[in-house]
């Protein structure tokens, strides 16, 4: 018999180091994160600025470049970040083989929200 197939997992892996994998994605999500609070900071501003304003007014404002600009920033850093804590999740609470489809339907369904909130502002910045 061999001596390693007495050993336990933690055994074996106990010296071998790390994966090496995993720190781009850890910081990645640290990254949005702290681009989300100024630009949520931003958003939450002017909606409430924008209380009681009429439609005509909240479409002239999103109109505005930097109004355009920082809606698309924060929809690009919220769904990227929404995906990286997601995925997070999912790899620490799913355990069969559904994994990979669940963080591929994840990122998809992330993807597709963001992109969809973005033509939404694109639309109305251009089209009107």
């Amino acid at each position: 018999m061999d001596h390693r197939s007495m050993r336990s997992p933690l055994a074996r892996a106990i010296g071998l180091g790390s994966a090496k994998e995993g720190a781009g994605p850890w910081w990645a999500e640290r990254v949005s994160a702290v681009a989300l609070v100024p630009l949520a900071l931003w958003f939450a501003a002017s909606i409430m600025a924008h209380t009681g304003s009429n439609y005509a007014a909240f479409i002239a404002w999103l109109r505005t470049p930097l109004a355009a600009t920082l809606m698309i920033l924060l929809l690009i850093a919220l769904f990227h970040h929404t995906a990286l804590g997601l995925q997070v999740v999912i790899e620490d609470y799913v355990h069969s083989r559904t994994k990979f489809v669940a963080i591929v339907a994840v990122r998809l369904g992330c993807f597709a929200l963001a992109v969809t909130g973005i033509m939404a502002t694109l639309h109305i910045a251009f089209i009107g």
